[in-house]
């Protein structure tokens, strides 16, 4: 009986590549798997599995993603408002560990002796992929055409031919990973670090009718549950609607220089409407519901939690417990946040939520005050001052 082999189906050149090489080459059974987190629309997933069968597959699935992706990571990106180096909505670091979850799951499910991805050898996804299947599909052997054979792509497309599959691969000057969190941009400009990607480059453009807009959105415990007063039960598709909304106003464009798992700085252009709109509202939300120390240490949680998703160590056992913790953070983060849109840009209007700490009958900041007198005012200043003129009373003319 032939072996069973799993790959990691994009339709992309690689892919391709690796389905045709393992089973007219290697004589493999192939299962040609396109796991979705959000990149695919009807219309490519079905052009995916024409082409998977041309390719010479045996089996063709598409694997939804998108709901999980968001209850095991999405939710708790939003909850810990990460952004790598306070800039990039994690996206493709994120997605890939859930679609190699998905693929080892079924890669187990059919019983395959093998999984294959077409990652080079000079990325974070190769470890992405290999590390999860590692762990999640022990004993199943695991095969990287591109990476192994260092292939180029003039020898993908050539083969391809030879063997009578037609497609459009042409080298393009950018590269892009769509998502549900972001769109990706590689290459063009963006190898020369004094420079930016030019408009062409971007995938969403202006195209809303007014100059101007107000968003609402509207979180319950730390989740979307609304967006200009429409309520959603789905997460997914409120965050699908804030995209819309983000997108024809070309919000969330930007390029992030961060370090990469094996060593090395890379560069990346993207265009992230709704993850921008929604971590900045969220994070409004929170300034006027959350105390200081839950703020304090929900920033430094939040960013071990991107980094170690980005670093894939998304099944290290440390991730429950911080996830625990942004969990247990937002019982109070309830409210709506408002935003106002303009092309290219937001700002920051305003909160309305019945548990605004803004509201305290104590005080107002900067008028009034109700929970404390004058003289009690003078006497908490002196003892906090007490440190620092036991110091200075010591060393005296060391700040002047």
């Amino acid at each position: 009986m032939k072996k069973k082999v799993v790959v990691a189906f994009s339709g992309g050149l690689d892919t391709s590549y690796t389905v045709m090489y393992l089973a007219k080459e290697m004589g493999y059974e192939v299962h040609a798997a396109c796991a979705n987190t959000g990149g695919f629309s009807a219309e490519q997933l079905k052009t995916n599995e024409e082409n998977a069968y041309k390719l010479g597959a045996t089996q063709y699935v598409t694997l939804d993603v998108m709901q999980e992706y968001y209850e095991k990571s999405l939710k708790y990106m939003i909850f810990g408002n990460v952004l790598r180096n306070n800039c990039y909505p994690i996206s493709v670091s994120s997605e890939r560990i859930f679609q190699a979850i998905a693929i080892a799951r079924y890669a187990r499910e059919i019983g395959a002796d093998a999984i294959a991805h077409g990652s080079t050898g000079a990325g974070n996804d190769q470890i992405r992929f290999d590390m999860t299947f590692l762990v999640m599909a022990p004993g199943i052997e695991i095969i990287t055409l591109t990476r192994d054979k260092k292939l180029t792509r003039k020898e993908e497309v050539d083969y391809l031919n030879a063997h009578g599959f037609e497609a459009d691969f042409a080298k393009l000057k950018y590269s892009y990973n769509v998502g549900i969190w972001g769109t990706s941009i590689c290459g063009g400009e963006l190898l020369d670090p004094t420079q930016g990607l030019p408009e062409e480059a971007y995938l969403k453009h202006v195209t809303a009718a007014e100059p101007e807009a107000l968003l609402k959105i509207g979180f319950e415990r730390g989740e979307i549950v609304a967006v200009n007063g429409e309520t959603f039960e789905d997460k997914v598709k409120a965050i699908q609607k804030i995209e819309e909304i983000g997108a024809s106003y070309a919000i969330g464009r930007d390029a992030n220089v961060g370090d990469t798992i094996i060593g090395i700085k890379g560069r990346v252009g993207f265009e992230a409407a709704a993850p921008k709109l929604i971590i900045e509202a969220h994070r409004l939300l929170e300034k006027s519901t959350l105390s200081k120390w839950q703020q304090y240490w929900k920033d430094q949680l939040g960013n071990w939690y991107g980094m170690f998703l980005h670093e894939s160590q998304y099944l290290e056992p440390v991730m429950p417990d911080l996830e625990a913790f942004l969990a247990s953070s937002q019982r109070n983060v309830t409210g709506t946040a408002i935003l106002k849109l303009r092309p290219y840009s937001f700002e920051t209007v305003g909160v309305d939520s019945d548990n605004d700490l803004t509201k305290s009958k104590l005080g107002e900041y900067g008028e009034t005050q109700t929970g404390w007198t004058a003289d009690e005012a003078k006497g908490f200043i002196k003892v906090l001052s007490t440190p620092l003129r036991v110091y200075y009373g010591t060393h005296k003319g060391e700040r002047e």
